[in-house]
């Protein structure tokens, strides 16, 4: 199991707001996370939230834009933030916004040249959290909730892995990466042509054929100008009516793809999962 290494820290709402750096085995390079640990952490074991965040984007965007930390404090629970891919001069990356380093898919990459770094699935699910309950006050009481590209993700990983998590939210997320121009982009060049290899890492046909135990929110703005072409919540919502699915999706009028809309209703999340994290 590699140290954490302190790259910053900074007093936050009686928390600690911090970063670290650490030497990651599955994705085979560096990696830096953030975490706001909140007061009640410096007395004892803090359950957390993971939150995945969208393309380009990497562990500050959250940290700094989303306005999370105040009511996490108040709450007692541990904000996650890892990075959103590998990083590195020796780690593959493509000159589009869409594909490459800061757009990881939160998908086991299978295909040259990504497979050796892009393994960003086990790495949210297993190595993180070992290393992070090994070494910070966090008990292993888990919830996930990420945003466009890091929405899928979180749901993505529930859906696989329910027994992980306590809950999970998503702000605009890719829903059906299958039959959507950002996903079927990565899938292609992460996962090969094999198109049942993708179906593993799209939440809505994960949630019609399985189901799911576990509390989803999903909040998705009606002014978001990926709605119709990337994102298609109404086909999560029609998988969750299949398996009688325990799925709350809001329409927020007015709302758009921006940390604007995130910092809205985020306090809405938080106490969400809150609910499920203190039980």
């Amino acid at each position: 199991m590699s140290a954490l290494t302190l790259v910053q820290e900074q007093k936050c709402f009686g928390g600690r707001q911090v970063r670290f750096k650490h030497a990651s085995a599955v994705l085979s390079c560096d990696m830096q996370f953030s975490v706001f640990l909140p007061p009640q952490a410096a007395e004892g074991k803090v359950p957390a939230l993971y939150w995945l965040s969208g393309l380009t984007c990497s562990d500050e965007n959250f940290a700094t834009k989303a306005g999370a930390q105040r009511v996490a404090a108040e709450l007692g629970i541990a904000l996650i933030i890892p990075d959103t891919s590998p990083r590195g001069e020796a780690v593959a990356d493509d000159a589009a916004y869409d594909l490459g380093q800061g757009a990881g898919f939160y998908v086991n990459a299978t295909q040259v040249p990504w497979a050796t770094h892009y393994r960003m699935y086990d790495y949210i699910l297993t190595e993180l959290p070992t290393l992070l309950e090994a070494q910070l006050p966090l008990s292993d009481k888990r919830a996930i909730s990420g945003h466009s590209m890091g929405g899928h993700g979180a749901l993505v990983l529930a859906l696989r892995n329910p027994a992980r998590f306590t809950s999970v939210s998503a702000f605009a997320p890719i829903a059906n990466p299958v039959n959507c121009p950002w996903g079927q982009k990565a899938f292609t060049a992460y996962l090969g042509e094999d198109r049942t290899r993708w179906e593993e890492f799209d939440a809505s046909l994960l949630l019609a054929r399985r189901g799911s135990p576990l509390p989803l929110l999903v909040d998705q703005g009606d002014a978001d100008n990926f709605l119709a072409e990337q994102l298609k919540p109404q086909t999560l919502y029609t998988a969750g009516m299949q398996a009688s699915a325990n799925l709350l999706l809001r329409m927020q009028p007015g709302y758009d793809h921006s940390y604007y809309f995130i910092a809205s209703f985020i306090e809405e999340h938080l106490r969400f999962h809150a609910g499920y994290l203190q039980d």
